[in-house]
């Protein structure tokens, strides 16, 4: 009975090493962004002025975003009280006002995206930040360093990764094998 127990217990201390030898564990971190910004508010003034226009553009579209949702309340007023001229006057201006949303969106996001790659290829503390990033993750076993409140595309969520973790070549290979 010992022998077996014994035996069970080899099998498995086995199949956990094996697992552990023979997978990659993903080690996956977090930093905040906003806090390291703030910490060294002097060397960073560039990304500072970033972060600073990327928040008024958001409060513009919020602003914009909330008279979109208020004409869309008064057109709906406008349609139970049977009043078709005041709902197509709001109709017009939901759409005018929706499409100059839109291109607002569109322009200031190309703007934004644009001061980021100059940020991130110029600006030596953004430089220094993304190597210090990259050092502490490979230092300390990390696959994948994330922005831990990154909502956009403008800062990217994913700061940095190790390209061991990264599968395209093997999704291309799969799909390029499958029978069409």
């Amino acid at each position: 009975m010992r022998a077996k127990r014994a035996a069970a217990l080899l099998g498995l201390l086995a199949l956990a090493a094996a697992l552990a030898f023979g997978q990659q564990i993903t080690r996956v971190a977090v930093v905040d962004l906003s806090k390291v910004i703030s910490a060294y508010s002097k060397e960073a003034q560039a990304v500072k002025d970033f972060e600073q226009k990327k928040s008024q553009v958001q409060t513009d579209i919020d602003r914009m975003s909330a008279d979109i949702m208020r004409l869309m309340s008064l057109k709906a007023d406008a349609d139970k009280a049977a009043d078709k001229a005041q709902s197509l006057k709001y109709r017009d201006e939901i759409d005018r006002k929706t499409k100059a949303l839109t291109d607002f969106v569109s322009v200031k996001q190309a703007e934004l995206d644009d001061q980021a790659k100059k940020l991130a290829s110029t600006d030596a503390f953004s430089q220094d930040l993304y190597k210090q990033i990259q050092n502490y993750a490979e230092t300390n076993g990390f696959s994948l360093v994330l922005n831990l409140k990154s909502s956009d595309t403008v800062m990217n969520a994913v700061l940095w990764y190790s390209p061991m973790i990264d599968i395209t070549s093997d999704v291309i290979q799969a799909l390029t094998g499958k029978a069409p």
